[in-house]
């Protein structure tokens, strides 16, 4: 009786807790002092701004997991998009955008 009772209050508490967001998720601070805002989009990420001269603007979406994600980011002060990619190391996230895969430009944002 009392296996069943525990059985039964373990198999509630995993059916009841929430599903775990991915790292990425979340408010990242940008090289030039932004905050941007990385969200689930469907199977994918989004990252929109959230202050600044450009507030509200999709500026990325990327997919992956674990710390490993690639997409497209755009550079709103110049509204150009180029391929992405981002890795993420404990409170640090590493962007990439590249034209043409050979012409990058890397920078470092903070969680917050």
């Amino acid at each position: 009786m009392i296996r069943k009772f525990i059985a039964a209050g373990v198999l509630f508490a995993a059916m009841s807790a929430p599903a775990l967001a991915d790292p990425i998720e979340g408010n990242w601070k940008t090289k030039s002092g932004e905050t941007a805002a990385i969200s689930s989009c469907g199977s994918d990420y989004c990252v929109q701004l959230k202050t600044g001269k450009h507030a509200g603007k999709r500026i990325g979406k990327m997919s992956g997991s674990n710390g490993s994600y690639s997409g497209t980011i755009t550079d709103p002060a110049k509204d150009k998009t180029y391929s992405g990619s981002a890795s993420l190391s404990g409170s640090t996230l590493k962007m990439k955008g590249c034209v043409m895969g050979i012409l990058c430009r890397s920078e470092n944002w903070s969680r917050m």
